[in-house]
């Protein structure tokens, strides 16, 4: 962590440790916390899911809700914020390659009238929070009708880079132009700001939708030849993207991270005897031709954050069977494993019985204490850690945040 995090680190767990003896909890103080661990929250802005609470705000209302959002982390005695900064082929920065998001002020394009992601870094590392800047690569619009994008969007003026998709619009990943025009875009956050990883969530190619087709077949027919089929081909290309940035986040700040939070399951053992004793009706591999595992075993990333968003005794993806799993992809190679946890099911009536015990999550917490693998785990997300619907992540910062810690050594 850079040296004002450091800083802030101190500031941040005395006013956490002033907080704990107001409330009195004496039991949680006497137990040991973790010398370092990765206790994180996603702060998710497409659509306005977590922040800005609408679009069109005033540029104090949006800082001010912003600094909110880190006091609760902070108050939650977590360590790091992972806040989405390009959620829609746009930009929380006022970045040279893409526009303005209009989770902003309403407008795709229009100036906020202030540098989000340059306070969010500032504000974060001030309160010895680490900024995760997010993003996601490939993702264009939430709807199909390129007209409704700024006239200088990228993907107006090269429209062949894009595809409509189950009621949405994608960078065709299949194009070499268009992979390194998203790490162009990505990595000039990179360069201008002191973030402390580049992170991406589950979105390579999109999630199937029955009766669509992905129309890249003008692509493989161009770029495919060497490959025996176009899922091979597909996945050749999501890897090219991870190991390509992987490098150059490298060659411009060293100590930035890359991490990736896929969807839980790599592959399901019934189709690959190195998968998981999984029965999930979507797999990485085969679906979002995402190999995830072998990103991790080629060292391509720091870290991999799945989204294990299941239950305890869950029966087609079991939290307790898939934890471990994911502990043996990532031992021995250096990766750090850190478990998505998914806080926003706590309390959520249509996720079942299991999500009514304010507990559930605690027991991940208690689990995976039983592999040293598991350096941290990540909530999703902002809003459901300040409303704590059922007290579910109250009881996890009672039961495993007695003290604040370092995200690192």
């Amino acid at each position: 962590m850079v040296q004002i995090g450091r800083r802030g680190f101190l500031l941040g767990a005395v006013g956490a440790l002033s907080a704990l003896s107001v409330a009195g909890d004496a039991a949680a103080v006497g137990r040991r916390a973790p010398k370092n661990e990765l206790r994180g929250m996603w702060l998710a802005t497409v659509a306005n899911r977590d922040w800005p609470s609408a679009p069109g705000l005033t540029a104090a209302e949006q800082k001010a809700e912003l600094l909110a959002h880190l006091d609760t982390a902070v108050r939650r005695r977590l360590n790091a914020v992972v806040l989405q900064v390009r959620p829609t082929a746009d930009a929380l920065w006022p970045s040279p390659y893409e526009p303005w998001s209009a989770c902003l002020t309403g407008v795709q394009g229009k100036d906020p009238g202030w540098d989000p992601l340059g306070t969010a870094v500032r504000e974060a590392h001030e309160r010895g929070l680490e900024l995760h800047a997010w993003f996601n690569p490939y993702r264009v619009a939430n709807h199909t009708d390129p007209s409704r994008l700024v006239a200088s969007h990228p993907a107006r003026v090269h429209p062949d880079w894009v595809l409509p998709y189950g009621g949405k619009l994608y960078y065709n990943p299949g194009l070499p132009e268009v992979r390194k025009f998203v790490q162009d875009a990505m990595l000039d956050a990179v360069r201008r700001y002191d973030i402390d990883a580049v992170h991406w969530d589950d979105y390579f190619y999109p999630y199937p939708v029955a009766g669509q087709t992905f129309a890249d077949g003008d692509a493989y027919a161009r770029h495919g030849g060497a490959f025996p089929d176009r899922a091979a081909w597909r996945r050749d290309n999501t890897d090219r993207l991870v190991s390509e940035t992987a490098a150059r986040i490298k060659e411009i700040k060293p100590k930035v991270r890359f991490g990736i939070s896929p969807f839980g399951v790599w592959r399901n053992a019934t189709t690959d005897p190195l998968g998981s004793p999984t029965r999930a009706g979507v797999q990485t591999y085969d679906d979002l031709h995402a190999d995830t595992r072998k990103w991790v075993k080629e060292g391509w990333i720091d870290y991999i954050a799945p989204q294990l968003y299941w239950n305890i005794g869950f029966t087609a993806a079991d939290y307790a069977k898939l934890l471990p799993w994911w502990a043996d992809v990532v031992r021995g190679t250096g990766v750090e494993l850190y478990a998505g946890e998914a806080l926003y099911k706590a309390g959520d009536p249509a996720q079942g019985a299991p999500w009514q015990d304010p507990a559930e999550l605690s027991r991940h917490l208690t689990l995976a204490k039983k592999s040293p693998e598991v350096r941290g785990h990540i909530f999703f997300s902002a809003k459901e850690v300040a409303a704590d619907r059922i007290g579910a992540m109250a009881k996890v910062v009672t039961d495993h945040y007695p003290t604040p810690v370092r995200p690192r050594g």
